[in-house]
């Protein structure tokens, strides 16, 4: 099998891997759902509704609950559907909902005779909430311009408005949360990257945000400052996983490029001795970079960077998958290497070590095959298969 499909499997690899880096949405918020603009823009009827009962599960575990419906929001469907014929909906939910909620109804693809048309579900909503999802921005607008209405509205007082903002800007591309960056509340950002009380999982993206204030203000004590803020947060000894850490190192590159990486470097990142959770949290930095970053930090600094990081056995695999995607064939002494060391006893580094030799076009790789079939073919054979194919989840 040719070396220019290996790339590509180990490619398909790391993008589907938890620790690749999303190009199109935020790579540091985690899975972040539908946001509410978006479940209203694509329903046929959006409607204020009133539990009627209480939520029950259905054969396969979802909660259902029957709503009254009130008032219709916006949308309009025939009168043999439910919602016309004033007869309660059943709408599927998260959790119980007692009172007040938004319903949104889509057309089922197909529905049984004498069934509703619409397929509900529903979110528990205050008039707070209600006012927000009529309000918000339609999803055919441009993204940047929607998330300049949401940013004031990350850390709402009520939660479920901060959460929905945090969603928008969750589904956004890097090149409109850059947009709206100035919008948020560089104060605040200071604030949020290490507030114990913020939600962590939100840490990351106010880290690529404040990375992009510090970068793109004209005000060299504000950028101080940004950088600053970024620094403590990066600082503060932590024995969790430190969820939204990778957005806090991104922030770093983001704000002073090549400097950023070397302030990494002299933190103890690239070394052997880092914490194994730093170092994944680093490598989706360093795919962020190359993705994002090429303007400010040169490719060959990053590939640099994770091939450092060969050295550590946490991330090892992810390295060399990483650098066969980046088709650096500089480190292919050091990854042939790994065969020998770390893989011994690990089937992941055996994989990518030979998915990177079968992809890489020097000569010296193919004389790295030759010796690793010369110590065991079969073993090498099965590294092999097993780089073809997709990783297993």
């Amino acid at each position: 099998m040719g070396g220019r499909l290996f790339l590509l499997m180990l490619t398909w690899s790391v993008i589907t891997s938890s620790a690749a880096t999303p190009v199109l949405a935020c790579p540091f918020c985690g899975t972040v759902g539908q946001s509410l603009a978006e479940r209203r823009d694509q329903a046929a009827v959006v409607a204020v509704g009133e539990a009627a009962g209480p939520a029950t599960a259905d054969a396969i575990g979802f909660l259902f609950q029957p709503f009254r419906i009130d008032q219709r929001l916006r949308g309009h469907v025939d009168a043999a559907d439910a919602v016309d014929a004033g007869g309660p909906v059943s709408a599927r939910v998260t959790g119980p909902v007692n009172g007040t909620a938004v319903l949104f109804g889509t057309v089922a693809a197909a529905a049984l005779p004498g069934a509703d048309r619409l397929r509900w579900s529903a979110v528990a909503a205050d008039e707070s909430l209600l006012g927000h999802v009529a309000a918000a921005p339609a999803v055919t607008l441009p993204a940047a311009e929607r998330l300049r209405w949401f940013a004031a509205r990350l850390e709402h007082p009520d939660p479920a408005i901060a959460a929905d903002a945090f969603t928008e800007f969750g589904l956004a591309p890097f090149a409109a949360v850059s947009a709206a960056a100035d919008a948020v509340d560089q104060e605040a950002l200071q604030s949020w990257v290490s507030e114990p009380g913020i939600d962590q999982r939100r840490r990351g993206l106010y880290g690529l945000l404040l990375g992009v204030v510090a970068f793109q203000t004209q005000d060299e004590s504000a950028s101080e400052a940004c950088n600053a803020a970024l620094h403590r947060a990066i600082e503060t000894p932590a024995d969790d996983f430190r969820t939204g850490f990778d957005g806090l190192l991104a922030g770093v590159l983001v704000a002073e490029g090549a400097d950023g990486l070397e302030y990494l470097r002299q933190r103890g990142f690239l070394l052997t001795t880092a914490r194994a959770l730093d170092q994944r949290h680093l490598l989706s930095a360093l795919r962020f970079a190359w993705e994002s970053l090429a303007d400010r930090i040169p490719r060959q600094q990053i590939s640099t960077a994770t091939a450092t990081l060969l050295a550590s056995p946490s991330v090892a695999a992810d390295a060399v998958v990483d650098l066969a995607r980046y088709q650096d064939w500089n480190a292919v002494a050091d990854v042939a290497r790994l065969w020998d060391t770390l893989g011994g006893n690990d089937p992941l580094i055996r994989r990518a070590v030979a998915g990177y030799l079968a992809a890489c076009p020097l000569p010296v790789a193919r004389q790295q095959l030759q010796r690793l079939r010369g110590q065991d073919a079969a073993l090498l054979q099965q590294a092999l298969d097993a780089a073809a194919l997709p990783a297993a989840r």
